[in-house]
């Protein structure tokens, strides 16, 4: 608070306390008067210097406020909002920022940003990219407009939103370094086994060019796709992505992600755990050749898996019964694996290779019933082929004979009009045949069966990771098209889960990641008056993040001043 001095037309000054603040608003600095004193002659019979004792007034008026829990506000039941008008604002970013900070990459590109001619603020930047792909996940353009709902600045054109993509791909490969040696140092990070998985993500667009390209979409969309590798360690906390054409298979891509990975992180010897998809005599020869190890599993079902193995598999002598609703066997087999030799031709090389099947009751269970659900689909189709689309129905089609997919119109529709179609009984008991039923191969030939494919179960992170960046992060449809652009589209996912499987770690896991941001998005405080914000939202997660980040989101009324000072407290390292 201050004392105001307002000269009247009539030359007389006008003295009253008034209290500052800063519209939230308009941003412009405001005041509201707190005391009315009258004129200045008036007081100066009385009091030896009126502006002194007034300002000394103020002053303590101030010093007695901040003494004091209970404040005094005034409203005027006459007042009316005007369009545009939004005063609630998002604190729950506050857990994010102090991450984003404690992991460094503000001072990556500050220290970037010296040595370019670039005014906008890179970091800034991308801070609000990465906390609106946790948050509110959208368009660049529409992070930029939700930008003044943070009680932070985020003073920046729009136009350069788009320019810092091209230098924030620049700099992803350093940066993913460095997040690395940030991670080892601050939070430690265990690399003896990594788990790696590849997923696409389709394009708003008919187009294609080098990075995107028509190839096989898992969701099934027609669209072209860009193909993403991801590292995970063995904590399930990401170490690094890299981008294919949407053309490439999915075991092309091990090899260049995890050499990379390799030299550049300095990493001893990893095991890496990934699924069928990747299992290839390339990718074993490979992770032999480096001394690495490799735990990967293998079909059972269609034409992929040999008939020996199918055999072995179901044959139930050797299995050794671990508790009631779990058995399995293994053994080591000299394995033929082919691969390309110096020249380019394809040779049979024998490797060790120790191969193990298990069974499963509760897997067994959990097919039945997801085959169950396809199959209710499949005959819903045969009743009705023109109700349904084709992305919907993809898994249900295999179940059903005589209907086909067209693939000039997407059309689904029976293969001979004078045949009607029906469920593959045969398809169905075949598969029925190897439910609950796994096999893994491994280079591991000393490691305990059991402790195989507990590493194996690993992979649920990855699987989960996935499922984080398309529906929690919509990293999916990708609208931006250029490729340095896609590649920072990339980078602030990357980002965003990194933070969010941090965050879990800081909460012991206790909570997920859609748990995570439902309860951090409704973590807003509404303005009151002046400075003054009113707490809205706090749950028990809320509470947990609270316990391990002591940001205070308990707090019930806020003042601007201490928003800024809990904003510059997140800054500094954990």
């Amino acid at each position: 608070m201050f004392l105001k001095q307002d000269k009247k037309p009539n030359g007389r000054i006008y003295l009253s306390i008034v209290r500052g603040f800063r519209d939230p608003l308009t941003k412009k600095n405001k005041s509201k008067t707190v005391r009315s004193l009258g004129y200045l002659d008036e007081w100066e019979t009385s009091l030896d210097d009126p502006i002194a004792h007034f300002k000394q007034l103020a002053e303590e008026m101030t010093r007695q406020e901040q003494r004091e829990d209970d404040i005094q506000l005034s409203f005027s039941l006459s007042e009316t909002l005007s369009v545009g008008t939004d005063e609630e604002k998002n604190i729950g970013f506050l857990a994010l920022s102090q991450i984003y900070h404690a992991l460094g990459i503000h001072t990556f590109f500050l220290n970037r940003q010296r040595g370019l001619r670039v005014k906008y603020p890179l970091n800034n930047i991308l801070k609000l990219l990465v906390y609106e792909r946790i948050l509110r996940p959208g368009s660049k353009r529409a992070a930029y407009q939700r930008r003044d709902t943070y009680l932070e600045s985020f003073s920046f054109a729009e136009e350069t939103l788009y320019r810092s993509l091209q230098l924030f791909a620049r700099y992803k490969d350093q940066l993913l370094l460095n997040l690395h040696e940030t991670i080892r140092m601050t939070w430690g990070r265990d690399t003896s086994h990594v788990f790696y998985d590849v997923t696409n993500y389709y394009f708003h667009t008919d187009d294609d060019h080098e990075l995107i390209r028509y190839g096989y979409s898992k969701d099934r969309k027609g669209k072209p796709i860009v193909q993403m590798g991801l590292l995970l360690d063995n904590q399930g906390l990401p170490i690094s992505y890299q981008l294919f054409p949407g053309n490439t298979t999915d075991f092309e891509t091990l090899l260049p992600i995890l050499s990379d990975v390799k030299k550049k992180y300095h990493l001893p010897r990893v095991i890496v755990v990934a699924d069928k998809g990747l299992n290839s005599g390339t990718n074993k020869a490979y992770n032999l050749i480096q001394g690495d190890g490799y735990i990967f599993s293998r079909s059972l079902r269609g034409t992929k898996a040999s008939q020996a193995i199918k055999d072995y598999v179901l044959d139930p002598s050797g299995y050794i019964e671990k508790g009631e609703e779990f058995r399995l066997k293994s053994r080591v087999l000299p394995t033929q694996i082919r691969i390309e030799n110096a020249q380019g031709k394809p040779v049979h090389v024998t490797i060790e290779e120790k191969h193990i099947a298990f069974y499963s009751a509760k897997y067994a269970r959990r097919a039945r019933h997801q085959r169950r659900a396809i199959l209710d689909k499949a005959q819903k189709l045969i009743d009705s082929p023109s109700r349904y689309a084709k992305a919907e129905q993809y898994g249900a089609l295999k179940y059903i004979r005589g209907m086909s997919l067209n693939k000039e119109t997407g059309e689904i529709q029976p293969v001979d009009k004078n045949i009607l179609p029906v469920l593959d009984e045969e398809l169905i008991r075949e598969e029925e045949r190897y439910d609950g039923y796994y096999s893994i191969v491994t280079s591991e030939l000393d490691m305990p069966d059991m402790e195989v494919i507990e590493r194996y179960r690993g992979l649920w992170k990855i699987e989960e990771s996935f499922r984080i960046t398309k529906s929690q992060l919509e990293t999916r449809p990708v609208y931006v098209r250029r490729e340095d652009c896609i590649e920072s589209h990339f980078l602030t996912c990357f980002l965003a889960l990194l933070i969010l499987r941090l965050l879990q770690r800081h909460t012991e896991y206790r909570y997920s990641p859609q748990q995570l941001v439902s309860s951090l998005k409704k973590a807003n405080v509404c303005h009151l008056e002046q400075n003054y914000y009113k707490a809205m939202y706090y749950d028990d997660v809320l509470e947990s993040i609270d316990e391990k980040l002591q940001l205070g989101l308990n707090q019930q009324i806020w003042t601007l001043e201490e928003i800024k000072k809990r904003i510059a407290e997140t800054k500094k390292i954990l």
